[in-house]
């Protein structure tokens, strides 16, 4: 999969999910405020990942997200592994 089709495949998913216009989604934008999550939504958002995406969210994974591109960049590392 192409970056720009998983950056849209991810904001699709997320905006259905979390009920978040997909435009809020920029790059930049922080992740956590945007989707109005708080440390028990992050669960939700690991499990929403790992369903569509294969793989496993671990921990570690979220320590270095703080926005949109850092969760981009997450998924393309895992996708292709």
């Amino acid at each position: 999969m192409e970056e720009q089709q998983l950056i849209e495949k991810v904001r699709d998913i997320l905006a259905e999910e979390f009920e978040v216009d997909r435009d809020l989604m920029t790059e930049d934008a922080p992740l956590m405020s945007t989707l109005d999550l708080d440390s028990l939504d992050i669960v939700d958002l690991a499990v929403v990942v790992e369903n569509n995406f294969g793989f496993k969210m671990k921990k570690e994974d979220f320590a270095g997200i703080k926005t949109f591109a850092d969760l981009f960049d997450v998924i393309r590392q895992k996708s292709v592994r």
